[in-house]
Protein backbone atom coordinates (compact mmCIF):
# COMPACT_ATOMS: atom_id res chain seq x y z
CA UNK A 1 0.00 0.00 0.00
CA UNK A 2 1.25 3.50 -0.82
CA UNK A 3 -0.02 6.88 0.26
CA UNK A 4 0.97 8.11 -3.19
CA UNK A 5 -2.00 6.19 -4.57
CA UNK A 6 -4.44 8.37 -2.64
CA UNK A 7 -5.83 11.61 -4.06
CA UNK A 8 -8.25 14.10 -2.54
CA UNK A 9 -10.48 15.72 -5.14
CA UNK A 10 -12.27 18.99 -4.35
CA UNK A 11 -15.09 19.59 -6.79
CA UNK A 12 -16.04 23.25 -7.27
CA UNK A 13 -14.65 24.52 -3.95
CA UNK A 14 -15.99 27.98 -3.15
CA UNK A 15 -13.74 29.31 -0.40
CA UNK A 16 -10.00 29.88 -0.62
CA UNK A 17 -9.68 29.19 3.10
CA UNK A 18 -11.15 25.71 2.72
CA UNK A 19 -8.78 24.85 -0.11
CA UNK A 20 -5.80 25.95 1.97
CA UNK A 21 -7.02 24.12 5.07
CA UNK A 22 -7.60 20.98 3.01
CA UNK A 23 -4.03 21.10 1.75
CA UNK A 24 -2.83 21.38 5.33
CA UNK A 25 -4.98 18.39 6.34
CA UNK A 26 -3.53 16.33 3.50
CA UNK A 27 0.02 17.10 4.60
CA UNK A 28 -0.82 16.42 8.26
CA UNK A 29 -1.10 12.76 7.33
CA UNK A 30 1.70 12.75 4.77
CA UNK A 31 -0.45 12.43 1.66
CA UNK A 32 0.65 14.26 -1.48
CA UNK A 33 -2.15 14.63 -4.01
CA UNK A 34 -4.66 17.46 -4.03
CA UNK A 35 -6.89 17.72 -7.09
CA UNK A 36 -9.05 20.78 -7.73
CA UNK A 37 -12.01 20.76 -10.12
CA UNK A 38 -13.35 24.07 -11.43
CA UNK A 39 -12.59 26.19 -8.32
CA UNK A 40 -14.63 29.33 -7.75
CA UNK A 41 -11.74 31.51 -6.48
CA UNK A 42 -8.65 32.20 -8.54
CA UNK A 43 -6.28 29.31 -7.96
CA UNK A 44 -3.85 29.64 -6.38
CA UNK A 45 -4.15 32.90 -4.45
CA UNK A 46 -2.74 34.50 -1.30
CA UNK A 47 -5.58 33.33 0.96
CA UNK A 48 -5.09 29.74 -0.12
CA UNK A 49 -1.37 29.89 0.60
CA UNK A 50 -1.95 31.65 3.93
CA UNK A 51 -4.38 29.03 5.26
CA UNK A 52 -2.29 26.14 3.97
CA UNK A 53 0.43 27.26 6.45
CA UNK A 54 3.25 24.72 5.99
CA UNK A 55 1.56 22.89 3.12
CA UNK A 56 2.32 25.35 0.32
CA UNK A 57 4.05 22.56 -1.60
CA UNK A 58 0.74 20.65 -1.72
CA UNK A 59 -0.89 23.70 -3.34
CA UNK A 60 1.95 24.22 -5.80
CA UNK A 61 1.96 20.57 -6.85
CA UNK A 62 -1.83 20.18 -7.05
CA UNK A 63 -3.65 19.34 -10.28
CA UNK A 64 -6.46 21.54 -11.59
CA UNK A 65 -9.14 20.34 -14.01
CA UNK A 66 -12.26 21.78 -15.62
CA UNK A 67 -14.46 18.78 -14.85
CA UNK A 68 -14.63 15.57 -12.83
CA UNK A 69 -14.18 13.34 -15.88
CA UNK A 70 -10.69 14.70 -16.47
CA UNK A 71 -9.86 14.65 -12.77
CA UNK A 72 -10.57 10.92 -12.36
CA UNK A 73 -9.11 9.59 -15.62
CA UNK A 74 -6.23 7.89 -13.80
CA UNK A 75 -8.18 6.87 -10.68
CA UNK A 76 -9.23 3.23 -10.22
CA UNK A 77 -11.69 3.69 -7.35
CA UNK A 78 -13.68 6.86 -6.68
CA UNK A 79 -15.28 7.30 -3.26
CA UNK A 80 -17.72 10.20 -3.09
CA UNK A 81 -18.51 11.80 0.25
CA UNK A 82 -22.12 12.71 0.90
CA UNK A 83 -24.12 13.83 3.93
CA UNK A 84 -27.30 12.27 2.58
CA UNK A 85 -28.30 8.89 1.18
CA UNK A 86 -28.67 8.75 -2.60
CA UNK A 87 -31.25 6.58 -4.31
CA UNK A 88 -28.74 5.36 -6.89
CA UNK A 89 -27.23 2.01 -7.78
CA UNK A 90 -23.95 2.76 -6.01
CA UNK A 91 -22.51 0.85 -3.08
CA UNK A 92 -22.51 2.75 0.18
CA UNK A 93 -19.77 2.26 2.77
CA UNK A 94 -19.07 3.69 6.19
CA UNK A 95 -15.70 4.64 7.68
CA UNK A 96 -15.16 1.10 8.93
CA UNK A 97 -15.82 -0.14 5.41
CA UNK A 98 -12.75 1.70 4.14
CA UNK A 99 -10.70 -1.21 5.50
CA UNK A 100 -12.09 -3.32 2.65
CA UNK A 101 -10.87 -0.93 -0.05
CA UNK A 102 -7.84 -2.07 -2.05
CA UNK A 103 -5.44 0.81 -1.48
CA UNK A 104 -2.89 -0.81 -3.75
CA UNK A 105 -5.04 0.67 -6.49
CA UNK A 106 -5.36 4.40 -7.16
CA UNK A 107 -8.12 5.71 -4.92
CA UNK A 108 -9.68 9.15 -5.14
CA UNK A 109 -11.89 10.73 -2.47
CA UNK A 110 -14.35 13.13 -4.06
CA UNK A 111 -15.70 16.09 -2.07
CA UNK A 112 -18.50 18.42 -3.18
CA UNK A 113 -18.73 22.20 -2.96
CA UNK A 114 -19.43 23.81 0.39
CA UNK A 115 -22.85 25.13 -0.66
CA UNK A 116 -24.48 22.14 -2.30
CA UNK A 117 -22.22 19.11 -2.00
CA UNK A 118 -22.23 16.68 -4.91
CA UNK A 119 -25.11 16.45 -7.37
CA UNK A 120 -26.61 13.08 -8.34
CA UNK A 121 -24.85 13.39 -11.68
CA UNK A 122 -21.49 13.97 -9.97
CA UNK A 123 -22.14 11.06 -7.58
CA UNK A 124 -22.59 8.94 -10.69
CA UNK A 125 -18.82 8.95 -11.27
CA UNK A 126 -18.21 7.16 -7.97
CA UNK A 127 -17.77 3.49 -7.16
CA UNK A 128 -18.88 4.12 -3.59
CA UNK A 129 -20.54 6.79 -1.51
CA UNK A 130 -19.25 7.46 1.99
CA UNK A 131 -21.02 9.21 4.84
CA UNK A 132 -19.26 10.39 7.98
CA UNK A 133 -21.53 9.73 11.00
CA UNK A 134 -22.62 13.02 12.56
CA UNK A 135 -25.49 14.55 14.50
CA UNK A 136 -28.61 13.53 12.48
CA UNK A 137 -30.04 17.02 13.07
CA UNK A 138 -26.90 18.74 11.79
CA UNK A 139 -25.10 16.57 9.25
CA UNK A 140 -23.19 19.19 7.30
CA UNK A 141 -19.43 19.15 7.85
CA UNK A 142 -16.91 21.77 6.82
CA UNK A 143 -15.01 20.66 3.72
CA UNK A 144 -11.58 20.55 5.33
CA UNK A 145 -12.98 18.89 8.46
CA UNK A 146 -14.52 16.02 6.53
CA UNK A 147 -11.30 15.65 4.54
CA UNK A 148 -9.08 15.44 7.62
CA UNK A 149 -11.33 12.80 9.21
CA UNK A 150 -11.03 10.60 6.14
CA UNK A 151 -7.29 11.29 5.80
CA UNK A 152 -6.68 10.15 9.38
CA UNK A 153 -8.73 6.96 8.92
CA UNK A 154 -7.00 6.06 5.65
CA UNK A 155 -3.57 6.83 7.11
CA UNK A 156 -4.25 4.41 9.97
CA UNK A 157 -5.44 1.74 7.54
CA UNK A 158 -2.33 1.91 5.38
CA UNK A 159 -0.25 2.16 8.54
CA UNK A 160 1.29 5.57 8.05
CA UNK A 161 4.69 5.67 9.71
CA UNK A 162 4.90 8.29 12.42
CA UNK A 163 7.81 9.28 14.60
CA UNK A 164 7.52 7.94 18.14
CA UNK A 165 7.27 10.43 20.97
CA UNK A 166 10.77 11.14 22.25
CA UNK A 167 11.33 12.85 25.55
CA UNK A 168 13.54 15.94 25.39
CA UNK A 169 17.17 15.33 26.29
CA UNK A 170 16.92 18.36 28.57
CA UNK A 171 14.44 16.51 30.77
CA UNK A 172 16.09 14.04 33.16
CA UNK A 173 13.99 11.40 34.86
CA UNK A 174 14.21 11.60 38.62
CA UNK A 175 16.22 8.88 40.30
CA UNK A 176 14.62 6.56 42.82
CA UNK A 177 16.68 8.31 45.51
CA UNK A 178 15.22 11.72 44.53
CA UNK A 179 11.68 10.35 44.49
CA UNK A 180 12.19 8.67 47.86
CA UNK A 181 13.40 11.98 49.28
CA UNK A 182 10.16 13.67 48.17
CA UNK A 183 8.09 10.80 49.54
CA UNK A 184 9.83 10.99 52.91
CA UNK A 185 9.29 14.74 53.11
CA UNK A 186 5.62 14.34 52.26
CA UNK A 187 5.15 11.57 54.82
CA UNK A 188 6.92 13.58 57.52
CA UNK A 189 4.50 16.47 57.01
CA UNK A 190 1.55 14.09 57.15
CA UNK A 191 2.90 12.50 60.34
CA UNK A 192 3.26 15.94 61.92
CA UNK A 193 -0.42 16.72 61.39
CA UNK A 194 -1.52 13.25 62.55
CA UNK A 195 -2.93 12.41 59.13
CA UNK A 196 -2.78 8.63 59.38
CA UNK A 197 -6.05 7.66 61.05
CA UNK A 198 -7.11 5.10 62.06
CA UNK A 199 -3.64 3.84 62.91
CA UNK A 200 -4.33 0.27 61.73
CA UNK A 201 -4.77 1.59 58.18
CA UNK A 202 -1.46 3.46 58.19
CA UNK A 203 0.63 0.74 56.45
CA UNK A 204 -1.84 0.54 53.55
CA UNK A 205 -2.07 4.32 53.28
CA UNK A 206 1.72 4.62 53.21
CA UNK A 207 1.96 2.05 50.45
CA UNK A 208 -0.71 3.79 48.36
CA UNK A 209 1.02 7.15 48.72
CA UNK A 210 4.35 5.69 47.65
CA UNK A 211 2.72 4.03 44.65
CA UNK A 212 1.26 7.37 43.55
CA UNK A 213 4.67 9.04 43.50
CA UNK A 214 6.43 6.19 41.73
CA UNK A 215 3.77 6.01 39.01
CA UNK A 216 4.11 9.69 38.15
CA UNK A 217 7.36 9.37 36.15
CA UNK A 218 8.68 12.58 37.69
CA UNK A 219 11.58 14.58 36.31
CA UNK A 220 14.39 15.80 38.56
CA UNK A 221 13.03 19.34 38.23
CA UNK A 222 9.56 18.25 39.33
CA UNK A 223 10.95 16.47 42.40
CA UNK A 224 12.77 19.66 43.39
CA UNK A 225 9.55 21.67 43.06
CA UNK A 226 7.59 19.17 45.13
CA UNK A 227 10.32 19.13 47.79
CA UNK A 228 10.10 22.92 48.01
CA UNK A 229 6.32 22.77 48.32
CA UNK A 230 6.36 20.17 51.11
CA UNK A 231 9.16 21.98 52.92
CA UNK A 232 7.18 25.25 52.77
CA UNK A 233 4.06 23.55 54.10
CA UNK A 234 6.06 22.24 57.00
CA UNK A 235 7.36 25.72 57.86
CA UNK A 236 3.84 27.20 57.80
CA UNK A 237 2.93 25.15 60.85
Amino acid sequence: MSKNNISFILNKPQLSENIGASARAIKNFDFKKLVIVNPRPIFPNDKIFATSVGAKNIIKESEVYENIEKAIENVDIVIATSARFRNKNIKHINLEGLKKINFKKKVGFLFGSEASGLSNNEIGYANYTLQIPTNPKFKSLNLSHSLIIIAQIVASIIKLKTKPYIRSKKVRTASKKEIQSVVNLCLKNLEDINFFKPIEKKPKMLQNLKNIFYKMDLSDKETRILSSVFASLGKKR
